[in-house]
């Protein structure tokens, strides 16, 4: 439901979300769907993953900093 108010929030109607997930299945045939989405979560876990090192790293510095 999230992805769905992002498009909204991007000025993409029902019928345009809806073209682009029919290009979708017929770009990448529904056997690949599933393939395409777990991947999809996966790069965006590694993402959040990624910015939260980062902020543990810019925090961890900061508390470093006031410290001495």
């Amino acid at each position: 439901m999230e992805f769905v108010s992002i498009l909204a929030f991007m000025g993409l109607g029902g019928q345009e979300i809806f073209l682009i997930a029919l290009f979708i299945l017929l770009f990448f045939g529904a056997k690949k769907i599933p393939e395409l989405m777990r991947g999809l979560g996966q790069g965006i876990n590694e993402f959040k993953n990624a910015t939260k090192d980062v902020k543990d790293n810019i925090e961890k510095s900061m508390e470093d900093t006031t410290s001495k």
